[in-house]
């Protein structure tokens, strides 16, 4: 192929993607380059590996390689395909909200273990800081009588949020506002979860999601845990009894977030739990 001109095969776009990537000083990976020409195709990534002689129009080819410049600087790839899996389900995601983690599955696996073992009747959860919706829209998910309510202060997070709620025909039982914490919220809950920014600020400086993720989702001030402190301290009144109080928080955080919680629920059941990398990630606050 010669030089600017556009691959014609499924082939000879992925060889272009080698091009790329063999010489060094990008952020681009096979895995990536793969899953941006299965995106402009409408295929998965075993398709797109077994098919090297499908043609390529114009425009996908075009739209390829722009997306594999993109991918080379370092834009994040949920970002270029506009969407990431969570929980085994797929979200819209923007630059306007951060990516859906593996980590955060594990806030939502406690709280449905703990909602399941109680038997709670139409449990009310609230997730603070939502984001995209991820926490809040799986849990309506994956509880089908739970009444859920999300805020956020991103009028734009809450509008793809708004947008995911409808992709997974939730938008009935999850009521998105914006609130800034509890702002704008009277109600009491079976359920507060939480993924608030946690990162400090000087880290924050330093980190490549800075560079693209947005700032008032990760900025958790000088220590990382100042909007977590404010969640605490407004959530006693707003937590049933019995109740579940489920935080993410940065790996380095968790005696100190420890300490906070038994501060604000004395005689709560507090305790640490582990992300799948084995790092400090959550913390667990029961009123029995």
């Amino acid at each position: 192929m010669g030089e600017g001109q556009l691959p014609e095969t499924v082939g000879a776009a992925l060889g272009d993607a080698r091009g790329i990537y063999s010489t060094g000083g990008t952020r681009l990976t096979p895995a990536t380059a793969q899953a941006l020409l299965a995106y402009v195709v409408g295929q998965n990534r075993a398709w797109v590996l077994t098919h090297p002689e499908a043609l390529l129009t114009h425009e996908q080819s075009a739209r390829y390689m722009a997306l594999l410049l993109h991918a080379a600087s370092g834009t994040p790839l949920p970002y270029l395909i506009g969407e990431q899996e969570f929980y085994g389900m797929w979200f819209r995601v923007s630059p306007e909200v951060l990516i859906p983690r593996p980590e955060t599955e594990s806030l939502v696996g406690i709280v449905l273990d703990w909602v399941k073992q109680r038997s709670t009747t139409s449990p009310r959860i609230v997730d603070i800081g939502t984001g995209s919706g991820i926490i809040a829209i799986t849990l309506a998910a994956k509880l089908p009588d739970a009444q859920v309510s999300a805020t956020d202060v991103s009028e734009e997070a809450l509008a793809i949020a708004r947008e995911n709620a409808i992709r997974h025909g939730v938008q009935d039982r999850v009521h998105v506002q914006y609130g800034d914490i509890f702002e704008g919220i009277n109600d009491s809950f079976d359920v507060i979860a939480a993924n608030l920014p946690y990162i400090n600020q000087e880290e924050l400086t330093a980190l490549e999601v800075g560079r693209w993720e947005p700032r008032v989702a990760l900025d958790g001030g000088a220590d990382g845990l100042s909007l977590i402190r404010r969640l605490l301290r407004e959530s006693p009144p707003r937590l049933h009894q019995p109740g579940l109080l489920a935080l993410e928080i940065g790996y380095d955080q968790g005696e100190r977030a420890l300490a906070l919680c038994r501060e604000a629920f004395p005689g709560a059941d507090v305790t640490l739990h582990a992300d799948l990398a084995g790092l400090d990630r959550i913390v667990r606050v029961e009123l029995a």
